[in-house]
């Protein structure tokens, strides 16, 4: 029977009766906060095209987390703003490394936090590209061993979850060998398994200031209308070892996010990155749209669509508001 034995409208009467029957739902634990780790002490500098977020010496790093932890988020991921860059991206894999400085500093600090390490050498080169350049282009292979350096040397340092980002083919094996031959097989491997060559990475490329100085990244990221072969990606990088998959963009692949999801039974996740956060941020700054709202509404988005896992600046924002 239909309307009026039947009223939808009853369940949505009151917050509590809308809360009740809620059928996605957003907590702290489900987010991660990405954070830059720059050289220096007491260094806290604003990226302007990402409001409230910063570039952050080891020392602001620490105190960083310490504030997430107390609004319940415990997961971060690292991404390095190194001293000096060169064509293979040395600085990446360094035990001096910026990176695994802070690593070191995070876990004397905390016990309960969860470090992700971002796995990609696109901020410590000079060229600016994910790889190895040989005759002009991104040379894969030889890409390879450095990820693995890079991950082993993250990982040794206290990282619970390495997270290659270059899109190699093959990275997930080397690293997952890497990491099991040197006696290191518990830490977590989350794959940016299918991560699209996106114009919506731009602020990022200011916070991490590693824009490629030449071509672009399009040979290597995924094309934007593919999703059979985004699926085949997940797949193989499933195959060589990953724990974790990730879509990224997040709003823009919402159906690549829900394909992988329906087909494969792991923990997916996915990036609410830098150009989905900033164009929230500077229409509310407008006056055009209520960041609070628009901001709940497209994390809950990125949750139906399947996301086990999201990786967002919008992450301390959203603690406070379901705190209250």
């Amino acid at each position: 029977m239909g309307y009026p034995f039947h009223r939808g409208r009853r369940l949505r009467r009151t917050a509590n009766l809308r809360e009740l029957v809620s059928e996605t739902r957003l907590s702290p634990g489900q987010l991660v906060m990405p954070l830059f780790v720059c050289p220096g002490d007491n260094v806290r500098n604003a990226i302007r095209s990402m409001p409230g977020n910063f570039q952050l010496s080891v020392d602001q790093t620490v105190e960083t987390c310490a504030e997430l932890a107390d609004h319940g988020i415990n997961n971060v991921i690292l991404f390095g703003i190194p001293e000096t860059k060169d064509a293979v991206g040395s600085s990446g894999y360094a035990e001096d490394g910026i990176v695994p400085t802070a690593i070191r500093a995070l876990r004397e600090r905390f016990d309960d936090l969860t470090i992700w390490a971002d796995v990609c050498m696109c901020e410590y080169t000079d060229h600016g590209h994910c790889g190895v350049i040989t005759d002009g282009d991104v040379d894969n292979d030889a890409t390879l061993p450095l990820l693995a350096r890079a991950s082993l040397t993250y990982a040794k340092a206290g990282a619970d979850i390495v997270a290659p980002s270059d899109m190699m083919d093959g990275r997930i094996g080397a690293v997952r060998d890497a990491l099991d031959e040197n006696g290191l097989e518990k830490v977590v491997i989350v794959s940016y398994a299918a991560k699209y060559a996106s114009g919506f990475y731009g602020p990022f490329r200011d916070a991490a200031e590693s824009p490629p100085q030449f071509g672009d990244r399009r040979s290597y990221q995924m094309d934007p209308p593919n999703v059979r072969e985004a699926l085949r990606e997940v797949e193989m990088d499933l195959d060589e070892g990953a724990d974790i998959v990730m879509v990224k963009p997040a709003l823009p692949y919402l159906d690549v996010i829900c394909r992988v999801k329906s087909e494969f039974d792991v923990p997916v996740a996915a990036y609410n990155v830098s150009g989905e956060f900033s164009m929230l941020h500077a229409a509310a700054q407008n006056g055009w749209l209520d960041l609070e709202k628009v901001m709940m509404e497209s994390l809950i988005g990125i949750r139906r669509a399947g996301a086990d896992i999201i990786l967002t600046y919008f992450a301390k924002d959203v603690a406070k508001l379901l705190a209250r």
